[in-house]
């Protein structure tokens, strides 16, 4: 029969989350049960639990930033035992067919992965996310956490890290490239330490200089404010990659012309609303205005192994589940350096 466990659920696009009880399978041949110990707090959670993109199937439990530790094993399952460290990011499954999940690039399923929550599992059941107590997933898609990076601080990696570290690689950041980064937020300061230990030239580029210190002492090499509109005249031309996090509208326009020849702006945010480009903005230098989301699971092993081999982590606060709605209204108002984390022991 399948498990009970404890949970927090959105109800409603406008309804704090509260507590309740949700169902997991049980083990399969090559499934693995994970007791959660920490559920990172994504800006996605709350997209997703307050109808923001599109139609949420009520009552969800969010959270795709999760680790535990292994507590069950299918009969078949060769990779994981029980008492291993490990992870779930956003996706539990995809068809595993088509090309790209062939090459390790499940996210970007022909069939459409399966989300961690939100989704529709191959059993016909609503898949639930991480701010509960337990989850069952198919071994191919859990990730071994390193011993060198503790659980609380890793569980952000799931998402913000691989959606930093993803673009980061494909784009060629290392030594030589000038990369800047849009926005010292969950997404953004996470992008700042990754690009540093690659080998880039790395620049923040932020509303305002408040968070300046903060941003050198992660690894950026420079720091600037675009509220002063100097500082796009001044940086005219000057990076091969920008990385735009921000989930908020920007002037698109403004953030291409930074771009050298052949550079490429890459939105890892996802604005609530449609966003405007000029034409030109990518004809005068050969520009590219791209989109990237999270990783493979290959990719994001090796990005997770990356992490613990450079010592990074993300910056967390950790909470109590009571306080899951307090650490909306608080991510809402960029009051919070860097990443809210759940210790799902509090559920209980």
């Amino acid at each position: 029969m399948p498990t009970t466990v404890k949970a927090y659920a959105a109800t409603s696009a406008t309804e704090p989350l509260t507590p309740t009880t949700i169902e997991r399978r049980d083990v399969g041949p090559r499934d693995v049960r994970i007791d959660i110990r920490y559920a990172g707090i994504c800006h996605s959670d709350i997209h997703t639990a307050r109808g923001e993109w599109g139609a949420t199937n009520y009552p969800i439990v969010v959270g795709h930033e999760i680790t535990g530790v292994v507590a069950e094993v299918g009969s078949e399952v060769t990779r994981f035992h029980v008492g291993d460290r490990v992870g779930v990011g956003c996706m539990v499954d995809s068809c595993g067919e088509c090309q790209y999940c062939r090459r390790g690039d499940e996210q970007y399923c022909v069939k459409g992965n399966i989300q961690t929550y939100g989704g529709v599992g191959k059993d016909g059941v609503p898949t639930q996310g991480g701010y509960s107590q337990a989850i069952v997933v198919t071994e191919d898609f859990v990730l071994r956490i390193p011993d060198g990076l503790e659980l609380d601080a890793a569980a952000p990696l799931l998402c913000a890290g691989i959606t930093l570290y993803s673009p980061l690689k494909h784009w060629g950041a290392g030594p030589g490239t000038r990369v800047a980064v849009v926005g010292l937020g969950g997404l953004g300061h996470m992008g700042v330490q990754l690009a540093h230990a690659l080998g880039a030239e790395v620049t923040v580029l932020s509303q305002s200089l408040k968070k300046q210190e903060e941003g050198l002492r992660l690894g950026a090499d420079h720091y600037h404010a675009t509220s002063d509109p100097d500082t796009f005249r001044r940086l005219a031309a000057s990076f091969d990659l920008v990385i735009n996090t921000v989930s908020a509208s920007i002037d698109v326009d403004a953030y291409l012309s930074l771009l050298a020849v052949d550079g490429t702006m890459v939105n890892v945010g996802a604005p609530e609303h449609p966003q405007s480009v000029s034409a030109f903005s990518l004809l005068m230098r050969r520009i590219s205005f791209a989109g990237s989301t999270i990783g493979g699971i290959r990719e994001t092993q090796e990005m997770l192994d990356f992490c613990a081999e450079q010592g990074i982590t993300a910056l967390i606060e950790t909470i109590g589940v009571e306080q899951v709605n307090e650490a909306y209204e608080r991510v809402l108002a960029s009051d919070v350096r860097y990443r809210f984390v759940i210790d799902t022991s509090t559920l209980a």
